[in-house]
């Protein structure tokens, strides 16, 4: 009878895969021993295996390249990373080694773009595409990286003063995208995004400010839709909406030469996981040059913005199962050495679901349980997986350590947990890795930060704080003022 862990994977899934496959009843991953690396550097433990952001964002180029080339399209094509997926200089050194460009959201991405600039990543030709609601600091920003001689510094119009905000900080040639404000998934509690410029409003938006505004060039339509490229109805409805927009601003523009259809590619999220990436590619391509061939204008200049595709499935993240708790007759609860909630906030916050597979113990007989986090909130487990409408791993043995991996975890977790700040129930960050390849194919191995220490959280709760003279100071100054 086939009752081992293994025989359950083979039976569900095509397995092997090409990123995973066994050797000694132990899993590897992309070529790692990961039950050497957790015996090495412990667990819990996330790590970053660098090349696979090079290989997606390749993956990608090529894909449009062949499109390009079936369908004679006059336009090119060009990637861009959009670093709120992950702003970790290791994520932006990889990802720049591939001819891509930027897109920013925030002030202080900007900070990040200059940085990088200093160092040689980025050049003035580089494309810096600054989305967001725009205010203050973030409008100056993209005010100093233009004046200072970026040539390719495009802000995507959000709302209608903008314009007019980022003029005031600039008296150098403008090129800028608008924004369009998709309409969003009927299932969603509003009509039209937050973001962005309704599509009726768009033309006569830029007959009333750009048409006749000598230092104002309209270079961009900007698509955005949240769910991501999706081969569904409502994707190629809103798409459809979107080229009409384009080719209507076309006809009276003819600075505008291209089209960025934001909002990415998904990513594996279960060994079932299935995408024709290059269908949808192609399938674009296809779409938009009919469009515009029927209405006698030129195909735009095509950009992306792929930011989970980028770094998601280069992230992965180790636990222990400390013990199993049998609260009744039905549930097993397997009780890992970290936290959901500050770990993989995703899968908390969002329902999101990564592939979840043991480290160690596939000739083990396999059992039916429930994950679950350290803290004391309630909301921290881990319940259900792609496969099958729970979980199964190999039996709990207490003598006998289980660890569980959970991948393509590289995109956001760090961000919206906190990365090296507070954790929920002060739980500490675990060890984080990274993992290159050397051109002999051996393994690079780096401890990008070891797991937090005790005295880093009680520093930022204010406890054993090592004050300077200025706090002092500042300390003393506020005190006179509130009295």
């Amino acid at each position: 009878m086939n009752t081992k862990y293994i025989d359950l994977i083979e039976q569900t899934f095509d397995f092997p895969q090409e990123e995973f496959t066994t050797e000694n009843n132990k899993l590897f991953w992309h070529g790692i021993n990961l039950m050497e690396l957790t015996q090495k550097y412990g667990a819990p433990l996330k790590f970053t295996y660098l090349p696979k952001i090079s290989e997606n964002i390749n993956k990608a180029k090529n894909w449009f390249a062949d499109s390009i080339q079936k369908h004679n399209y006059n336009g090119k094509y060009f990637y861009s990373y959009c670093t709120k997926s992950s702003h970790f200089k290791h994520i932006l050194n990889e990802a720049l080694k591939n001819d891509i460009h930027i897109e920013t959201s925030s002030a202080f991405d900007i900070d990040i773009v200059n940085n990088l600039k200093q160092e040689g990543k980025i050049k003035d030709d580089t494309f810096v595409i600054c989305n967001g609601f725009k205010r203050d600091q973030y409008i100056k920003n993209i005010g100093s990286l233009i004046n200072g001689g970026h040539k390719n510094c495009i802000p995507i119009i959000d709302n209608y003063e903008e314009l007019s905000l980022l003029q005031k900080e600039t008296t150098k040639q403008l090129k800028v995208g608008i924004r369009i404000a998709s309409e969003e998934e009927p299932k969603f509690e509003f009509y039209t995004s937050r973001l962005g410029i309704g599509y009726k409003n768009i033309v006569s938006f830029y007959e009333r400010e750009i048409a006749k505004n000598n230092q104002v060039d309209l270079k961009m339509l900007h698509f955005f839709i949240n769910t991501g490229i999706k081969d569904n109805a409502y994707y190629w409805n809103e798409l459809t909406k979107c080229l009409n927009v384009y080719i209507n601003l076309k006809k009276i523009c003819p600075t505008l030469d291209s089209l960025n259809i934001g909002g990415g590619f998904p990513i594996k999220s279960s060994l079932g996981f299935a995408y024709d990436y290059e269908y949808m590619i192609d399938e674009i391509i296809n779409q938009i040059k009919q469009a515009c061939h029927e209405a006698g204008v030129e195909e735009p200049n095509i950009f992306t913005e792929f930011g989970s595709f980028t770094v998601g499935e280069s992230g992965a993240t180790i636990y222990e199962v400390l013990y199993q708790k049998k609260q009744n007759d039905r549930e097993r609860w397997n009780m890992i050495n970290s936290s959901f909630i500050t770990t993989l906030p995703d899968s908390w916050a969002i329902n999101k679901r990564f592939i979840m597979l043991p480290i160690n113990k596939w000739n083990h007989k396999y059992e039916r349980i429930l994950l679950g986090g350290l803290t004391c909130d309630s909301d921290d487990y881990y319940n259900s997986e792609q496969h099958v409408n729970g979980i199964y791993l190999p039996v709990f043995e207490k003598d006998k350590p289980l660890y569980i991996g959970f991948f393509n975890t590289g995109a956001y977790q760090e961000s919206i947990g906190g990365f090296g700040g507070l954790q929920h129930c002060l739980i500490p960050h675990p060890k984080h890795l990274l993992i290159d390849k050397d051109e002999q194919g051996n393994f690079l191995i780096e401890v990008f930060k070891a797991q937090q220490k005790s005295e880093e959280l009680l520093s930022i709760l204010g406890y054993h704080k090592q004050e300077n003279s200025t706090e002092k100071v500042q300390k003393e100054e506020t005190k006179e003022i509130v009295f």
